[in-house]
């Protein structure tokens, strides 16, 4: 849980700081993006969908996140093995439990195009539980300091793994995840921080 290590070392790399938690005898590296705990989303930042019809959408931050308590996680790719068969998933069996906890929205985002994150959705039962949003250019990973650059990988730019809280558009609680790490970001974590 992020508000257990504010006391745990700092180290700083680049533009983004890594920080260690021990959490019995496990040890785990978080990285913190730009945005961080108490701080407002881009609310001009543009995301796409496909609603049930079908139709292509595009939602901006602001809306999607104006005076609801919503969660937004991201993933490296859809499709992908750890995204595919623990990060999404997790979000979609826990989807009552976190809403009976006050959460209206839970939105997934990838640096990926609408068509892939509708196919994706679709493919794993998100459909009423998980929103699937697009980040097709990686506007809202770059505006949120979560870009990850897999360009070595044939990636190329992509979003770091993370969830985070958000509340009325400001982030309450952020769990980023080095690389492709998979180790604070799922839904049990944000669960239990509810």
């Amino acid at each position: 849980m992020l508000t257990s290590f504010a006391r745990a070392p700092v180290f700083t790399a680049r533009s983004s700081f890594s920080r260690l938690q021990s959490t019995g005898r496990n040890l785990r590296c978080l990285v913190q993006a730009t945005i961080s705990q108490g701080e407002k989303l881009p609310a001009d930042v543009k995301l796409n969908f496909f609603d049930g019809e079908g139709n292509m959408q595009e939602i901006s931050v602001g809306e999607l996140t104006k005076g609801k308590k919503a969660i937004i996680f991201a993933v490296p790719g859809a499709f992908t093995p750890t995204c595919s068969l623990k990060h999404l998933p997790g979000f979609i069996d826990r989807a009552d439990e976190l809403k009976s906890k006050g959460v209206d929205t839970i939105a997934c985002v990838s640096v990926n195009d609408a068509f892939v994150m509708d196919a994706w959705g679709k493919s794993v039962g998100a459909d009423g539980k998980v929103l699937m949003l697009a980040d097709g250019s990686a506007v809202f990973a770059k505006a949120i300091g979560a870009e990850l650059d897999l360009n070595d990988k044939g990636l190329g730019m992509r979003s770091r793994r993370y969830a985070m809280l958000v509340d009325d558009g400001v982030v309450k609680l952020l769990n980023m995840e080095e690389g492709g790490a998979f180790t604070v970001s799922s839904a049990d974590d944000i669960l239990n921080a509810l």
